[in-house]
């Protein structure tokens, strides 16, 4: 395998292309749980049968955890929102319409979204109080199965240049769960990234489209707050943390 294109690079690891394979490969210091979570996370998608890149191989590279996988030529909803603002509502339903998909399937293996949410509650810089009520919040929500992609937004949808079918990369963090907390953590995803009438669109599209209430959605915002909070990018915790201590979104 070569290492000489690199086509993503983030703060802990780095992803290559080569031929018809693309390379993660993470950095030494990254656990080694987490690369083989993240593998096994993406097999048992597969086995739902959405349309994913195919886990090849899990292996070492000069003494790095990498983890092969299918490359898919094309580009990213983000890219195509980016250079087609005309059909932005366009590819927001068709964003609304992959989620839904993941939303329909089951996989019994993956871990449950609750007690990712309750860890990270726990491990947010909040008050005790804050996390005794975000706690009891949580345990009060319908616990579901459906299966959640955890990072669901334009820039993980890859839409092939062979035949035009969309792909969901990047299934680092899917549980599963209640389809509301994904729906909320996308609508989160929107707004930090300063799209604010992007997050506004698609969130009235998803409710519309799933005929779910948006109250219901809203309620499961102040915990993915909370959870976003943990990852530490400082410029988004004066943010978060508003959120996590109001109610109404809309």
């Amino acid at each position: 395998m070569k290492l000489n294109n690199a086509i993503a690079v983030r703060a802990n690891k780095t992803v290559y292309q080569d031929g018809d394979h693309v390379i993660k490969v993470f950095n030494e210091d990254y656990s080694k749980a987490d690369v083989l979570n993240e593998a096994l996370n993406q097999a048992r998608v597969e086995e739902t049968g959405l349309s994913i890149p195919k886990i090849l191989e899990v292996t070492k590279i000069d003494g790095k955890w990498a983890i092969v996988s299918e490359f898919i030529k094309g580009k990213t909803l983000a890219q195509l929102m980016q250079e087609n603002p005309e059909k932005k509502e366009e590819y927001l339903k068709q964003l609304v319409e992959l989620q839904m998909e993941v939303h329909e399937k089951r996989a019994p293996g993956l871990n449950k979204l609750k007690d990712k949410m309750n860890r990270k509650i726990s491990e947010a810089e909040l008050d005790a109080t804050t996390r005794y009520e975000l706690h009891t919040r949580l345990e009060g929500m319908p616990k579901h199965t459906k299966v959640c992609h955890g990072d669901f937004n334009p820039s993980n949808i890859i839409i092939s240049d062979v035949d035009g079918e969309a792909y969901i990369i990047d299934w680092a963090h899917a549980p599963q769960g209640n389809a509301s907390a994904d729906v909320a953590r996308t609508y989160l995803l929107f707004w930090l990234a300063g799209d604010t009438e992007g997050a506004k669109k698609y969130m009235e599209l998803f409710c519309k489209m799933s005929d779910t209430a948006l109250q219901y959605v809203q309620s499961w915002m102040p915990i993915v707050a909370a959870s976003q909070s943990v990852k530490g990018h400082p410029e988004e915790q004066e943010m978060l943390a508003r959120w996590v201590n109001v109610v109404d979104y809309s």
